[in-house]
């Protein structure tokens, strides 16, 4: 079942209207009664109006009440023990590994509920027809881009990836209109990374971007917005652990999203990429 609901509204409530901050700041107090309720209901209740709701499930990005209901619906069957967990003063290796492993799954789990499944087909299909995809990003977004290039570089996808951003510049001046610019930033807000989506979008390049859940500057340009978990880390976060396995997640299936649309072909090429690296290897020894 679909959950994320409250953690949307959670993470949309600052910037919300006065009317859709109220009936959001009720759903939040009172998750179960949407569950049982109907959108006049809940819409009484909170002091609003069922227009409200509606543009509520548009701000948070759902298609509409009956998506929140059921992402709410969830939430409340989730067990209680889940979300995120910081490591504490001198806590045991032991304990440390099993709160990396809880939190590395319920930020997969957490980015799965947040998929727009037609915003992730166009940018398949987007990359299917790229000639040349460019991924940049900046620090541990730096590393999932280079991840992701050498991906589709095995299935002769022509991809760079870079974190010199005057080096990308350079690039989407000569890019042509079958190259796509893929931004991966996790605040969606690095100012970089919004620059050469500005740059992309004058030169008339196709753009996809990948962030933290929520408007954001990346977004708003991006002729695709695609999301990873909309709930926060532990705040031990200097390493940007949760938020870069959900961005690899992404990209995983992203990649297997356009293995599948070319399967053959696909096999194909990573038959012959293994066969390469594999005569490296042996004229090597």
């Amino acid at each position: 079942m679909a959950a994320g609901g409250l953690d949307m509204i959670r993470t949309m409530l600052h910037k919300l209207p006065q009317s859709e901050r109220k009936l959001a700041e009720y759903i939040l107090e009172n998750p179960q009664d949407i569950v049982n309720g109907t959108i006049q209901e809940i819409s009484a209740s909170a002091n609003t109006s069922g227009a409200a709701a509606i543009r509520l499930c548009k701000s948070i990005g759902l298609k509409g009440y009956q998506d929140l209901k059921l992402r709410i619906a969830g939430d409340l069957m989730r067990s209680a023990d889940q979300g995120y967990r910081d490591i504490e003063p001198q806590e045991s290796l032991y304990s440390i590994a099993q709160k990396t492993a809880s939190n590395s799954i319920q930020v997969i789990r957490d980015t799965l509920d947040n998929i727009d499944h037609l915003e992730l087909q166009k940018a398949i299909q987007m990359l299917i027809t790229a000639g040349t995809v460019h991924f940049c990003g900046i620090g541990a977004s730096g590393i999932v881009a280079q991840d992701a290039q050498q991906k589709f570089l095995r299935i002769k996808k022509g991809a760079t990836a870079f974190t010199d951003m005057h080096l990308i510049a350079t690039l989407i001046a000569n890019a042509d209109e079958h190259d796509i610019v893929f931004a991966i930033s996790h605040s969606g807000e690095t100012s970089e990374i919004v620059d050469v989506l500005k740059l992309a979008k004058e030169r008339g390049v196709k753009t996809i971007g990948l962030t933290h859940f929520g408007q954001s500057a990346v977004s708003s340009i991006c002729d695709v917005a695609l999301y990873t978990s909309c709930s926060n880390e532990a705040p031990f976060r200097s390493a940007a652990t949760s938020s870069r396995l959900a961005q690899l997640y992404m990209i995983d299936i992203l990649f297997l999203g356009l293995a599948a649309e070319r399967y053959e072909e696909t096999i194909q090429y990573i038959d012959q990429s293994k066969a390469a690296i594999q005569t490296m290897g042996t004229n090597g020894s």
